[in-house]
């Protein structure tokens, strides 16, 4: 191939150009806090695994299945999990605020009978409850199983991926992470009811609106558990990451437009629409709204304390036919994003144990990779610790739009506990920040040259320690 000098000198040029701008690619602007490393280093794939295989030892953790055993059934797992949080909170000097919140859902499709459902929630207190300003970050597995049949409560259901595996990183991460001090107020949950319709979950969410709780991130982790696929592929270096806010978004305005008497819950979750999203999709953010924003910071973060680790982005609300625990909190106004493997081997979910033709089908241990749940951990782990502790993002963004000028001037409010704060851009065709500028403590920017035009900007908010808040889309500034 013919690289001509022209070209090699153009490139340097054009590089040259941005960095006495002060302008670097987005993702070389964050050093890696020690912090967060030692969060990191202290996640073990040992206990894990040890977490894993008690939970498939309860035989079935179906949402109906036994209560009152010690050794079989949900009530036992459930209790299990509370006692494994109230350890790993005695250990980190009663850190952790463990709670069983429960509640009665009534009989439907999936369900036979009215049932207890029982979320097991660790809270670890952020500085900004303190300050009257908290900011709620969230991480959840959901602990109930199935196999074949969705309402067979009695049969074998070990459930070691699907979803052992994501409980066992939201306690191992509540465990790691209550060691240390945040600004942001950190949830882990463990949820039942997905199986019969993301029942747990929905739960939480419709409290959390009724409230009015500040939920800045969702995450759930559901099968984590193996980087191998149902056709021999493997990719121990990748976890998908799914982030989109646009699909609830229009569900919800749809449904508001075509019921007449909509409930008092749903004119919450429509006001909260309307307030918060609808304004930035109708100004051409539609793949920038607070979903997308942290799909973004956690392919940032993972990638950065995961060197050759791949966080892929993919901008669907999920896989197509299934849905997860994020879907309920993205449906009322939050950011939320769902974690899971490359691949998906389909013998090894919602199935009845059993060998045909030689193959080995249920959801057993044996298929779990542990090192690799360990480092789904990690990546968890750098984007909640990250998120943890930056200041909150920026409000009252906005791109100036008043006059005609191949420059941009961007302004905002500024964001409690910030030192300064971070402008990153990127072309329409592009998925991720390409270009970022930290430009101090200040309120307004001009970007000369970078013509408003071409590119999509966001604002971050910087703590003192150069952690940044997700980014904000610029709401155009129009001449009355």
């Amino acid at each position: 191939m013919k690289i001509h000098t022209h070209c090699i000198l153009a490139a340097l040029h054009s590089l040259c150009v941005l960095l006495l701008a002060g302008v670097t690619p987005a993702k070389a602007s964050e050093a890696r806090d020690p912090v967060v490393r030692q969060i990191l280093s202290d996640i073990s794939a040992e206990r894990i695994e040890r977490r894993i295989r008690a939970l498939v030892a309860f035989e079935t953790r179906h949402t109906q299945s036994e209560t009152q055993s010690e050794t079989r059934g949900i009530g036992a797992a459930r209790r299990w999990i509370e006692r494994e949080l109230q350890a790993c909170s005695r250990a980190a000097g009663g850190a952790l605020r463990v709670e069983m919140q429960s509640h009665i859902e009534p009989a439907g499709r999936r369900l036979s009978r009215p049932t207890e459902l029982v979320n097991v929630v660790a809270t670890l207190p952020g500085a900004s409850a303190a300050a009257g300003r908290e900011r709620i970050l969230i991480v959840s597995g959901h602990y109930d199983s199935r196999n074949s049949d969705v309402n067979d409560a009695e049969g074998a259901a070990p459930g070691a991926n699907d979803d052992a595996s994501g409980t066992a990183v939201s306690m191992e991460l509540a465990c790691a992470m209550a060691k240390h001090r945040f600004d942001a107020t950190l949830v882990f949950m463990a949820v039942p009811g997905e199986e019969q319709g993301l029942l747990g979950a929905a739960q939480f969410a419709r409290e959390a609106r009724r409230q009015g709780l500040p939920i800045e991130a969702m995450i759930t982790n559901d099968i984590v558990g193996s980087p191998r696929g149902d056709f021999g592929q493997h990719d121990p270096k990748r976890l998908r990451v799914f982030a989109d806010g646009v699909d609830p978004l229009l569900r919800a305005l749809v449904n508001a437009h075509s019921n007449a008497s909509p409930s008092e819950e749903d004119q919450r979750v429509f006001a909260a629409l309307r307030e918060t999203l609808q304004p930035i999709a109708l100004a051409g953010g539609g793949e920038d709204l607070p979903t997308h924003q942290l799909g973004r910071h956690l392919k940032t973060a993972g990638e950065l304390y995961m060197p050759g680790f791949t966080v892929q982005l993919i901008q669907r609300r999920d896989r197509y036919l299934r849905g997860g625990d994020h879907l309920p909190f993205l449906e009322r106004g939050y950011s939320a994003v769902r974690f899971t493997e490359p691949f998906e081997n389909f013998r090894h979910q919602h199935q009845n144990l059993r060998t045909e033709n030689g193959v080995r089908y249920g959801d057993l241990p044996e298929f779990v990779d542990f090192a690799y749940v360990a480092d789904v951990a990690r990546v968890n782990a750098a984007g909640l610790a990250t998120l943890a502790l930056a200041p909150p993002p920026p409000k009252q963004v906005r791109l100036d739009a008043t006059e005609l000028t191949n420059d941009s001037v961007l302004l905002w409010e500024s964001s409690p506990g910030a030192v300064g704060y971070r402008v990153v851009w990127r072309h329409t065709d592009s998925a991720t920040w390409q270009h970022s500028r930290d430009v101090g403590n200040v309120q307004r920017v001009l970007l000369e040259g970078v013509s408003k035009d071409n590119v999509v900007f966001g604002v971050m908010a910087l703590s003192a320690r150069g952690h940044p808040s997700l980014a904000v889309y610029p709401l155009p500034l129009m001449r009355r």
